[in-house]
């Protein structure tokens, strides 16, 4: 779908939303989105994801709320399925995956977002949760990680918009800079996690989203597991070659 762009740039995976006006999200272009990221999970040359929309009215205005409307009750539990894998896919994303969310993020875009383990946003940004406005509950799961539940709950019940500042404020964003400067940013951020063991992403990756909601001393004995699993890594012996000797680390994926 031409919609759901995948370029790639070394070892880097760029997805782009373009969808004008706004990148609103159909039934379609969710189904497209999650293809997209499950490919990239077989795609061993790729170390991470940048997540982005063309564009400068929106990163993603949310469902495509016509169609969505048209739908009958016997159609919601498949629809919402789907839309369950969308954010599923990119959470789960083999590799890190940072967005790059360059105008206002609203609804399912905000969750688009927040599915995403890094946030970079631009000036412009915003954030919300605007379902209350339609009649809808969402989005109170993925951003609930991020924020703090005063912040998640002004969202939900008000649905108006924060700014790009707040969002930062609050934790539910890592960087804000300015429209010119939020892909050199994130393809700055990316080629940094680019440069790193794909074994040790993929690892790190599954580790951190499996000890998220566990108990510290539970999760880090899981944690062991996964770094005892991972230093027997060919690319894991190479790393500490390449500190002994002082030279940048040539790793294998293995």
């Amino acid at each position: 779908m031409k919609e759901i762009q995948l370029e790639k740039q070394g070892k880097i995976a760029v997805v782009t939303l373009d969808s004008p006006p706004v990148n609103a999200l159909t039934l379609a272009r969710y189904e497209a989105i999650t293809e997209t990221f499950e490919a990239i999970n077989g795609m061993d040359d790729i170390n991470v994801v940048v997540f982005t929309a063309k564009g400068t009215k929106a990163f993603c205005a949310g469902l495509e709320l016509k169609e969505f409307l048209a739908a009958t009750p016997e159609e919601d539990p498949g629809r919402a399925k789907v839309v369950r894998a969308t954010f599923r896919a990119i959470r789960h994303c083999a590799v890190p995956v940072i967005a790059a969310v360059n105008g206002p993020a609203l609804g399912a875009g905000s969750v688009l977002a927040s599915s995403s383990d890094i946030r970079v946003a631009s000036e412009k940004a915003t954030f919300s949760m605007p379902e209350i406005n339609v009649g809808r509950c969402g989005g109170g799961a993925h951003t609930g990680r991020l924020v703090p539940q005063g912040s998640l709950r002004y969202m939900a019940f008000t649905g108006e918009q924060i700014s790009a500042w707040e969002a930062h404020r609050v934790g539910f964003v890592e960087r804000v800079v300015t429209p010119r400067q939020l892909m050199p940013t994130a393809m700055d951020m990316a080629n940094v996690i680019a440069s790193k063991s794909r074994v040790g992403l993929v690892t790190m990756k599954e580790a951190l989203n499996r000890i998220e909601n566990m108990p510290v001393d539970e999760g880090y004995e899981l944690e062991q597991q996964y770094s005892t699993k991972l230093m027997h890594s060919e690319d894991a012996r190479e790393a500490v070659r390449a500190v002994v000797e002082k030279r940048a680390p040539v790793f294998k994926g293995r």
